[in-house]
């Protein structure tokens, strides 16, 4: 199903660590850290053809499939090499990376989108490489439009020139349409499944999506949560 496939189950490496969504940094020498560095140089050799995967979407298929938990990884990874990265909430209905950071929600994507503050107001530097984080900002009563809007593009645009990689940390693209209008602006697209709940169905369906909005699926990262 894609290029990407790894197995990161390790309940009892899981178990050692303090911070699972950070394990990449507080873990290194890991195996679930050098899983993810193995992702990160399968990503870098899809790019051989001369098409830079800067920007990517992750996303799977439902929720509660450790989708959050390898965006974080996959980002510290790739900071940890030394590219600028921005790490950005895009999940607009249930944001969680506020709290994997212990962040406030006042000031976010969404109030980039409507023009309240400026990337550089919103955005958080993190002491991890060069990684950045942009939450969601305040949940809006219309997170389809706000994904699906002109400030979107423009936003993107933006940030494309601003950053080595962009990810983004979508909602399940079966449950939502917000997922899909995304993925068709960026350059690839990453399906995190969990090997104990996704159903085989759900994940072909997904990748069935996905590629109706013409996105790049480079692979799956195949998970389990605890």
């Amino acid at each position: 199903m894609g290029h990407l496939v790894l197995n990161l189950n390790s309940k009892k490496t899981l178990k050692e660590m303090t911070k699972r969504h950070f394990v990449s940094h507080t873990n290194p020498d890991s195996q679930i850290a050098e899983q993810f560095r193995t992702i990160r140089t399968n990503i870098q050799f899809l790019s051989v053809d001369g098409c830079k995967h800067k920007m990517l979407i992750l996303t799977s298929p439902s929720s509660g499939e450790g989708k959050t938990t390898a965006a974080i990884n996959l980002a510290i990874s790739i900071s940890q090499q030394g590219d600028r990265v921005l790490l950005i909430d895009a999940n607009l209905r249930r944001p969680t990376l506020h709290t994997s950071f212990n962040l406030k929600t006042s000031y976010g994507l969404t109030d980039i989108l409507m023009g309240r503050k400026t990337l550089e107001e919103s955005v958080f530097q993190t002491k991890i490489g060069r990684l950045e984080v942009l939450t969601s900002g305040l949940i809006p009563p219309n997170p389809t439009e706000l994904i699906g809007s002109k400030a979107m593009s423009q936003f993107i645009n933006e940030i494309r020139d601003e950053y080595d990689v962009i990810l983004f940390d979508c909602p399940p693209v079966l449950e939502t349409t917000d997922t899909k209008l995304l993925a068709g602006q960026c350059d690839g697209a990453v399906l995190v499944l969990n090997s104990g709940k996704t159903e085989r169905e759900k994940a072909v369906e997904a990748k069935r999506l996905l590629n109706l909005v013409r996105a790049k699926v480079l692979g799956v990262i195949l998970n389990e949560r605890e």
